[in-house]
């Protein structure tokens, strides 16, 4: 707790050295809320209200669940600005109601909400994400019908704002140098999972360049029912991860050492071994051990 000792001055103006951070480098979880945190991750006896700051010590990034389900209060996103240090980047999903129900159609008025919305953080806002579900052919009977869709939305905010954003699709057979040369387009990243919906990136039958965007943004997922039959308290890890996560630093490296891209985001889930923060510290560990 003593990180969080910083006289005072707002946390918003500091800057923090963290455990699991490096220049160029931004590891954190999916949401920094979770059953099973309390008393393990967070120090017990936390209350709620200082989960982010201390959060922020620890991580360089969030990837913000909670706005999937809708546009949050101007209040809220003020207060994930005052409660963290200048250098955090928060990565944000972009509504349900835009990337499900309207699939990019007729959705202005929501996107605009939104976005405005995020704004409020400023200098700390990273990219938007975002994540699609699985189209069948009632939706789109293949990639082709989609892609004009895509590049009419990302043409029309890139146009608004300088935000970044990133792209996951769940339509394995869509994964290809088509779909990526629209993304390098409008410098918008493809996401690179770690899954059960599509293969990663070394299993792809078609190898393409990986790299579409200034930045890369990884999520590792893992299979969500697959857990959730094992435990829906998110408290220690339960899946072995270290083989995947050796894969992971190898990429990484690869893609660290690519002059295109000037930062990395990842993502550990709960789904992915049964602990968020747990993921974190293990590929940290993998990371700093292979220089």
């Amino acid at each position: 707790m003593e990180k969080l000792d910083q006289g005072n001055k707002p946390a918003s103006s500091l800057g923090v050295e963290r455990p699991y951070s490096e220049p160029g480098i931004y590891l954190g979880t999916s949401s920094f809320t979770a059953s099973g945190w309390e008393g393990n991750f967070y120090p017990a006896g936390m209350k709620p209200r200082e989960f982010l700051s201390y959060y922020a010590t620890q991580f360089s990034t969030v990837e913000v669940d909670s706005t999937f389900y809708g546009t949050p209060s101007a209040s809220t996103v003020t207060g994930w600005y005052e409660k963290t240090p200048a250098d955090f980047p928060f990565a944000v999903k972009i509504p349900q109601i835009i990337t499900h129900e309207k699939v990019l159609l007729d959705c202005e008025a929501e996107t605009d909400e939104f976005v405005t919305r995020m704004e409020l953080l400023r200098e700390k806002l990273g990219p938007m994400l975002l994540q699609f579900p699985h189209f069948d052919q009632y939706a789109f009977n293949s990639i082709a019908e989609f892609l004009p869709r895509l590049r009419f939305f990302l043409k029309r905010v890139q146009g608004m704002s300088s935000c970044r954003f990133a792209v996951e699709i769940r339509n394995k057979s869509w994964l290809d140098a088509r779909f990526a040369d629209v993304l390098r387009e409008y410098n918008t990243a493809l996401v690179l999972n770690d899954t059960s919906f599509v293969p990663r990136p070394w299993e792809r039958k078609e190898q393409f360049d990986l790299v579409t965007a200034d930045f890369s943004y990884v999520r590792w997922l893992g299979d969500r029912k697959g857990i959730e039959k094992q435990t829906k308290t998110w408290d220690k890890p339960i899946i072995d991860r270290q083989d995947d996560l050796r894969r992971w630093v190898e990429l990484l490296r690869r893609l660290v050492s690519d002059k295109r891209i000037r930062r990395i985001l990842a993502f550990a889930n709960n789904h992915y071994a049964g602990h968020g923060p747990s993921t974190v510290k293990l590929f940290w560990d993998l990371w700093t051990k292979n220089k």
